[in-house]
């Protein structure tokens, strides 16, 4: 059954407009922000027929929670693809796109697989603590999560990271590229930003093949571009992804680029009406179809 593209559109909407419209900024420091957004990301999973459970842990002096809800795989139920979005903010920004967007996609992957029985486990996380003054220290929730995934032994097929996937631009030369890809490289690379990338590690290069192939599956007119670069690229390690390299986890970041190609970053202006939900709808049929090929 095809999925329905004006439902999802609509979802993603509201989840995006309750986030980064009704809470907007959402850091640790401002607690029933953090309340708020925990309270929506559990009562539409709960919606859904999910259980979630807390991932409570100390970042720097205050708590912090990552939300984890799981779908159980049929053969091989010991081994994990994993899909996750940090739901924070720095204090100067709504964040709608960084990172808003990425939670939306992560609950509307996550209902339209509810149904789906795969033969591996499929778990999403909801990453506190991402942005400074957290980001590559052990506060980080993902970090946390990646290494307590490690001393459990828990065998991570693939980790997903949602990192802002809101914002597109059909505008020439509305996409830049890293600093430090060489002259060489940059005439592979698009110049217009209208389209998802997919990042990943040099050792990740067999998780970034078979996304490629799931996404296409359902999301055929949707650009993507994805490629494998050295950790030395600085851009690539900016988001959850790293984490899980750091353990050793094959990961792949799910991306508009961010400040490459979005001038609301980390700014006031990262608002609701600046994003792309057609698109968006695109990228979530495409992430759901990858995340079910990847698990089965």
């Amino acid at each position: 059954m095809k999925p329905d593209k004006i439902q999802i559109e609509s979802n993603l909407r509201l989840h995006v407009d309750r986030l980064a419209g009704l809470i907007g900024p959402r850091y640790l420091q401002k607690p029933k922000t953090i309340q708020a957004t925990i309270g929506y990301i559990e009562g539409q999973w709960g919606g859904m027929g999910y259980k979630s459970s807390h991932e409570c842990y100390d970042a720097i002096g205050d708590q912090a929670t990552n939300l984890i809800v799981e779908q159980s795989g049929s053969k091989r139920a010991d081994e994990i693809i994993l899909l996750g979005a940090h739901y924070d903010t720095v204090y100067s920004t709504p964040g709608a796109d960084d990172n808003a967007s990425a939670v939306a996609v992560l609950l509307e992957v996550s209902r339209l697989l509810r149904e789906q029985q795969c033969k591996r486990t499929i778990r999403y996380v909801a990453f506190a603590c991402e942005e400074p003054p957290y980001f590559n220290v052990d506060a980080m929730g993902s970090q946390h999560h990646a290494r307590q995934a490690r001393m459990r032994g828990d065998k991570i097929r693939g980790m997903l990271c949602l990192e802002m996937v809101g914002y597109f631009s059909t505008a020439d030369n509305s996409q830049t590229v890293p600093p430090l890809i060489p002259k060489w490289m940059r005439r592979f690379f698009p110049h217009r930003g209208d389209f998802l990338a997919a990042v990943g590690n040099m050792p990740s290069w067999k998780l970034c093949w078979n996304f490629r192939r799931g996404f296409k599956r359902d999301a055929r007119s949707m650009p993507l571009f994805s490629i494998c670069l050295p950790e030395k690229i600085n851009e690539i390690r900016l988001s959850d992804n790293s984490s899980f390299w750091d353990q050793g986890y094959p990961a792949l970041m799910l991306t508009d680029t961010s400040f490459l190609r979005n001038p609301n970053y980390h700014r006031a202006t990262d608002t609701p009406d600046t994003l792309d939900y057609q698109r968006m709808t695109e990228v979530t049929i495409g992430v759901a179809s990858a995340l079910r090929f990847l698990a089965n």
